[in-house]
């Protein structure tokens, strides 16, 4: 049904949908060249990181970059509905490269995206992001650049900050983390971490607590009495993330019983 959709909107603009063989031929290549940039050591390290299962190449995150941005060279000129199939098969994988790939090659297109492209990316979203790495490449990058260009998608993070996916709760968080940075969503951010303000999931804390250290890097006071406010309930991890950028003696305060 994926590629069905892809196909369609592809013919109804006059491009010639891409045959199925020329996708797999580059997303073999794809994966011989991420297989000859094995790394033993970044393989043994890698699943360190993470308290759930990765599947991993083992190739050093500058390396896939420079990978994915190889192969975009030649996969970009073939048009977005091309290039996003492939990120999809890429991202149906499961290995942390390909995400990585699929989100520098989504990200690329941040120019051309449509409204229609949010049900794309919230699926990968929800269906495929199964560690903090892939969710934050996706949607620090991918989703907050499209959120930037069509701000009224910015209520469906509401609706993802209440997900019983873990993921999807802590994408409504750091979605916003690069907007807020330029000044933007700063309301809406202060009502994502109240949706998620007494989440019980390290992670999800950890992502909306980031994303209040990033409003405070141009409003500490409004970040400093959202904190005091609710020190009472908020999760500990949450709010030193919160408070971390901020004077000594104003963390102090925020962190006193």
């Amino acid at each position: 049904a994926f590629f069905l959709c892809f196909f369609s909107r592809a013919r109804a603009i006059g491009v010639r949908a891409p045959r199925g063989t020329v996708m797999n031929d580059v997303i073999q290549r794809v994966r011989e060249e991420l297989r000859r940039n094995q790394d033993p050591e970044t393989l043994a390290s890698g699943s360190r990181f993470f308290k759930e299962h990765v599947s991993l190449y083992g190739v050093k995150t500058a390396r896939v970059t420079s990978i994915a941005r190889a192969f975009l060279k030649e996969v970009g000129p073939e048009g977005k509905d091309y290039v996003l199939s492939l990120c999809d098969i890429l991202w149906r994988s499961g290995y942390m490269e390909e995400s990585f790939i699929a989100c520098e090659w989504s990200y690329s297109l941040r120019s051309q995206y449509v409204p229609e492209d949010f049900s794309i990316f919230e699926r990968w979203a929800s269906h495929y992001v199964t560690n903090w790495a892939a969710c934050d490449t996706l949607c620090n990058h991918t989703v907050g650049s499209f959120v930037e260009a069509f701000p009224a998608f910015v209520d469906h993070f509401k609706t993802w900050a209440h997900s019983e996916n873990r993921w999807l709760r802590r994408a409504a968080a750091v979605s916003l983390i690069i907007p807020v940075r330029k000044g933007k969503f700063h309301k809406n951010a202060f009502d994502i971490a109240d949706a998620l303000l007494l989440d019980a999931d390290d992670l999800v804390q950890k992502g909306y607590g980031w994303l209040l250290k990033a409003v405070s890097e141009s409003d500490q006071q409004a970040v400093f009495d959202f904190v005091m406010q609710r020190k009472a309930v908020m999760p500990r991890t949450a709010l030193r993330y919160a408070i971390e950028k901020m004077p000594p003696e104003v963390k102090a305060r925020a962190m006193a019983r």
